[in-house]
Formats: structure tokens, C-alpha cells, sequence
């Protein structure tokens, strides 16, 4: 897989894969909290790595980093279950020494997707970091 870091121009294209990605994957969100979470997210873009993955030249989804904390990690709904994110989260961890991430306690697929490559439950959190009703749990690397 090869990445790229994002810029300034790529933000609408992140934007929108968020959207495709969250629509197929976060079904546990209120329209509402996603349209505002939609807009707080490039405000968080400037204080994180953004990397754009590919595969033979098509977009297949995004990363977002600080420090050793996975932030975000999203993929096109048409590449997800493919292996993709497999390859990316072991680069993430590799290259980049990724040892942590949040995940939606709701979101099954993903609280799978990162226990099955190496990932336990820290611990859980109420809360999202915004205050919303969205249980959170907290991910390491052994």
C-alpha cells in the first residue's frame, strides 16, 4: 500500500469518503451527530498526520495520527473486507508506531477488525470525547 500526506486540497475528498464510510459503518449515529461531527472534523486536521492510502492508484480510504495514537482510519465502503485495512494497520503500526485507538463500543466491526490485529480493551469511556451519548473504547498494543 502506498500513502501520501494529505494537504489542504485533499480535505473535500476526505470529507466525503468519511461520509460514504461512516453512512455504511456507523449506523449507531443520529443523522444529527453525524452532520455535526462531520463538520468538526476538518478542525481536527492541522493538529494530525492525514495520510491518504492506495492501492495501484485508487484512493482506498484514510488515516489520521498523533503521536502514537491512531485518530481515524477510514475506508471506501467498495474496499472494505478486502484486506485493505489489514494492510494499512500494520503499516500504521510498523512505520508510523501506532500503539492505540478509540473505537465506538457500537461499531462491531471495527472493535473486531483492531482486536483481531493485536489490539485489547485499555479501557471504556461513557462517553465520546464531544460528550455524546456513544460508549468508547480505549485500544493498545500489548
Amino acid at each position: 500500500m502506498k500513502n501520501r500526506q494529505a494537504t489542504t486540497n485533499d480535505y473535500e475528498t476526505i470529507i466525503n469518503l468519511w461520509d460514504r464510510s461512516v453512512t455504511k459503518t456507523h449506523d449507531f449515529l443520529s443523522l444529527k451527530d453525524k452532520e455535526d461531527i462531520k463538520q468538526e472534523i476538518p478542525m481536527y486536521f492541522p493538529h494530525l498526520d492525514v495520510r491518504l492510502w492506495y492501492a495501484e492508484n485508487k484512493l482506498i480510504g484514510f488515516s489520521g495520527t498523533n503521536s502514537q495514537h491512531l485518530e481515524m482510519l477510514f475506508l471506501e465502503p467498495a474496499e472494505i473486507g478486502k484486506g485493505y485495512g489489514k494492510q494499512i494497520i500494520q503499516q500504521l503500526i510498523k512505520d508510523f508506531h501506532i500503539r492505540s485507538v478509540d473505537v465506538n463500543k457500537d461499531n462491531e466491526n471495527a472493535k473486531m477488525f483492531y482486536l483481531k490485529n493485536g489490539f485489547t480493551i485499555v479501557s471504556e469511556e461513557p462517553t465520546d470525547s464531544s460528550g455524546r451519548p456513544y460508549p468508547i473504547l480505549r485500544l493498545g498494543l500489548e
